[in-house]
C-alpha cells in the first residue's frame, strides 16, 4: 500500500455502478479480498458494463462491446493499477464498483475505479482505485481497432478526470 492517489476524481460527471457479489473465496489469510481477487472483481465489473450479451438482464448504456473470435475483434488489458486504501472484508452485500473513462483514444480506454463499500450501508467506504487500459485488437493479426461512433458515444458520457497515482 505504498502508492497513494492524489485525491478523488472531480465529482460532477456521472458513474457507472455495477453492484458486485463478493464469494467467500475471495478471501485470503488474512479475512480480505485479495488482491488476484480484487482483479476478478474488476474484470466482472468492466464485463458487466461494457460488453453486449445476449441474454439476462438489461444491460447498461454502456454495454456496446463486441468481443470474441466469433466477432473477429478481442479486447486485451495492456495496463493496471490498483491503489489499496483499505482491506476489503467479506460483507453480503455487493460492493458498489463505480467506473468511468479517464480516457477514449482511437482503439484504447482507460476505465477508471472506485470500489466502494454497499450503497445500503452509508457511509460508504472507498477501499480501492483501479484503472486500466484496453485495448480493441483484430483477432486475426493484433492490430488495434478504431472505436466505432456508437461506441464512442456510449463511452462520452461517462468521461472525466483520470486516477493520478503517486509512486
Amino acid at each position: 500500500m505504498t502508492d497513494h492517489p492524489s485525491g478523488p476524481p472531480v465529482p460532477g460527471r456521472p458513474r457507472i455502478h455495477v453492484p458486485i457479489h463478493l464469494r467467500w473465496g475471495d478471501l485470503d489469510a488474512y479475512n480480505h479480498v485479495n488482491n488476484t481477487s480484487m482483479l476478478k472483481l474488476l474484470e466482472e465489473a468492466r464485463v458487466r458494463a461494457f460488453w453486449r450479451a445476449d441474454e439476462g438482464p438489461a444491460a447498461p448504456s454502456t454495454a456496446v462491446l463486441e468481443s470474441g473470435h466469433a466477432s473477429g475483434l478481442l479486447t486485451l488489458i495492456a495496463r493496471q493499477e490498483i491503489v489499496y486504501l483499505q482491506p476489503v472484508p467479506y460483507q453480503r452485500h455487493p460492493l458498489d464498483v463505480q467506473m468511468w473513462f479517464g480516457k477514449v483514444g482511437g482503439s484504447s480506454i482507460e476505465v477508471c475505479y472506485e470500489i466502494c463499500s454497499p450503497a445500503e450501508t452509508p457511509p460508504q467506504v472507498v477501499y480501492a482505485r483501479a484503472s486500466t487500459v484496453v485495448v480493441k485488437v483484430d483477432a486475426e493479426s493484433g492490430a488495434p481497432v478504431r472505436f466505432s461512433q456508437e461506441e464512442r458515444a456510449a463511452f462520452e458520457e461517462y468521461l472525466d478526470e483520470p486516477i493520478h497515482l503517486r509512486r
